[in-house]
């Protein structure tokens, strides 16, 4: 038997020119004062052919079908790249061999019940579809056709799939923007980070076709946060997660520089800072958190950092070079800036409260383990101090003084002391806000209020892994998740958020995988060897696994997400067995639940 796979070409790409599917002209832009342009927008159709070029298409044979057995994948080359051959259930299916998010080999992942899950940052795909069905990550996996002639399997692909190795899913236009007040909007998005884009393109995947305008405070369009603490020289459109001319495609409008002072929830308005006031049908309050701020005497100092947009990265970096840096918390920004920063600056020093780093999160003996990579790589550490003062000379930051009586030589400083939720301007809203400022949703992203939705950083959700408790989740994939489901739900879909929260750290070339929710677990049992730092934690609360951590121990965070999803829960006692039957046997039936 022979399988052939044809790969489906994603939808043709775009001309780079800044036009709107409508028209030639970009779509409706605001400036900062609130005064606007508009633009009379057409139609045009979008070409359904996706074979445009009999050239472009390959096809190969790639094995025998009995070379794969259930439940197997295989990388294979077909030539001008490669795809990801899987078998499950008897079909023979194949996609995309690369996760789109960061590139992570698939073939490493986690395949169980019709999707394969990320190695790397536990993203989902669907391998009849190649559509992303969890997080992080935009885009889809191409997929390809698959063949059997003569027990041989035949894979025929796009030279263009194959080397994009993703695909954006088919998304709606608006039908015309031409007969809209400029004052009043379908679906305004208040928030322009993952959940907010997610959002935006969830509801045009959809085949929602009305008005959507994202605003945000920010003078770039969606970036990949996450990366200014772990790449801080990273430029702007590097890490744009979709280029100027996607919005212009699918009519997203974003409103750059623009803040919400106020909502009004019984008249359906949005009062711009500026004055301007914006009327809506839904909205989704996405405005993820606000970094705090030291309260010493000197804190106003230049040189003295939050790290909150790609300028500040950029002039973190620029002014440590060579220079010595104090960073002020050992949060997850605070250990990345340290770790980017060791082989720049002259010197690094960190300064913590607590006498491990990660001891509340990864626990005591993954903080020590974490601690001695940093000191190891010429990072000092003062802990279980503060600071009490900021010095300058000459009108430039001089030196750090802490509580302890030490006193740091510093060029820069960063602060990295934690966030808090950025919901001040609801505070007169009537929209449910808890004691810490987050907002209450439910499982389906809706506040107290109809027809407005909350998601990311800033809202507390009920998590399904634990009973449905209330929690916060500041992880860019749980950003993601949370933005789908609420524009599913603006939609009149009833989903309901159960997805498995999964984070990742990277410092020194090495990554920090973690799934589940840990809060305040009672044991960790650790595998491996802490000091080689390969090693896997099971956080376990009452005997029950809640969250499992790994350094150099690929895929069991995904597999253990994978087994979490599916609500099955791991006991202590069960670690040794999962540990074993995942690097030593490869058996994978404890994930399926056919096993012992």
């Amino acid at each position: 038997v022979e399988v052939k796979i044809e790969v489906v070409i994603p939808e043709k790409e775009r001309s780079k020119e800044e036009m709107s599917p409508n028209g030639k002209a970009s779509p409706l832009i605001y400036k900062v004062n609130g005064t606007a342009r508009h633009y009379h927008l057409e139609e045009h159709q979008i070409a359904s052919n996706p074979y445009h070029n009999p050239k472009d298409v390959v096809e190969a044979s790639v094995c025998h079908v009995k070379d794969l057995e259930n439940g197997q994948m295989r990388e294979v080359d077909l030539g001008c790249g490669k795809a990801l051959l899987i078998k499950e259930s008897g079909e023979f299916h194949a996609v995309g061999h690369k996760c789109p998010h960061y590139g992570a080999p698939l073939v490493k992942g986690v395949l169980s019940k019709g999707r394969v899950r990320c190695p790397w940052h536990g993203a989902c795909f669907n391998i009849g579809t190649g559509d992303i069905e969890d997080f992080p990550g935009l885009d889809s996996l191409p997929r390809f056709q698959v063949k059997i002639e003569k027990e041989k399997v035949y894979i025929r692909a796009s030279k263009q799939a194959l080397q994009t190795q993703r695909r954006t899913k088919m998304m709606a236009k608006c039908i015309s923007l031409s007969n809209y007040n400029l004052s009043s909007t379908n679906v305004l998005i208040i928030g322009a980070g993952a959940a907010g884009l997610v959002c935006a393109e969830t509801l045009r995947q959809e085949g929602f076709s009305d008005r959507i305008v994202m605003c945000t405070m920010d003078r770039h369009l969606p970036y990949d946060r996450p990366k200014l603490s772990k790449s801080m020289d990273s430029h702007p459109e590097q890490i744009a997660l979709r280029p100027k001319e996607f919005f212009c495609t699918y009519d997203i409008e974003v409103l750059t520089e623009m803040q919400v002072a106020a909502v009004d929830v019984k008249s359906k308005i949005a009062v711009f800072k500026d004055g301007f006031k914006m009327e809506y049908n839904k909205l989704l309050i996405a405005t993820g958190n606000t970094p705090k701020t030291l309260s010493c005497k000197g804190k106003e100092m230049e040189n003295v950092f939050n790290i909150r947009t790609p300028e500040d990265a950029n002039r973190v970096v620029k002014l440590a070079t060579s220079k010595n840096v104090v960073i002020v918390g050992a949060s997850f920004l605070g250990m990345e800036v340290a770790a980017y920063l060791a082989e720049r600056a002259h010197s690094v020093s960190l300064v913590e409260l607590e006498h491990v780093p990660f001891k509340k999160f990864f626990g005591e003996r993954v903080g020590r383990a974490v601690m001695k990579m940093f000191e190891n790589n010429r990072v000092k550490f003062y802990m279980q101090t503060e600071v009490s003062e900021l010095r300058e000379q000459e009108g430039k930051l001089k030196e750090v003084v802490l509580k302890s009586g030490k006193v740091l030589r510093a060029d820069v400083c960063v602060v990295g002391v934690g966030a808090v939720p950025a919901t001040g301007f609801l505070k007169q809203s009537g929209i449910n806000i808890d004691s810490k400022g987050f907002i209450v949703v439910n499982k389906m992203m809706q506040t107290n209020i109809p027809g407005v939705f909350a998601a990311g950083d800033a809202v507390t959700f009920p998590l399904a892994l634990r009973n449905n408790k209330k929690v916060n989740v500041p992880h860019w994939q749980m950003a993601h998740m949370h933005g789908r489901i609420a524009a599913l739900n603006m939609l009149a879909h009833g989903t309901e958020i159960s997805t498995v929260p999964y984070l990742w750290t990277a410092m020194f070339g090495k990554s920090i995988r973690y799934a589940g929710h840990g809060e305040g677990f009672d044991d960790v049992v650790i595998q491996g060897d802490l000091d080689e730092l390969k090693f896997v934690a099971f956080y376990t609360k009452s005997d029950e696994v809640v969250a499992v951590a790994s350094m150099n121990y690929d895929p069991i965070v995904s597999k253990v997400a994978e087994v979490l999803a599916a609500g099955r829960t791991i006991r202590k006692r069960d670690v040794d067995a999962v540990v074993f039957l995942s690097f030593r046997t490869g058996d994978m039936s404890w994930l399926t639940g056919k096993g012992t």
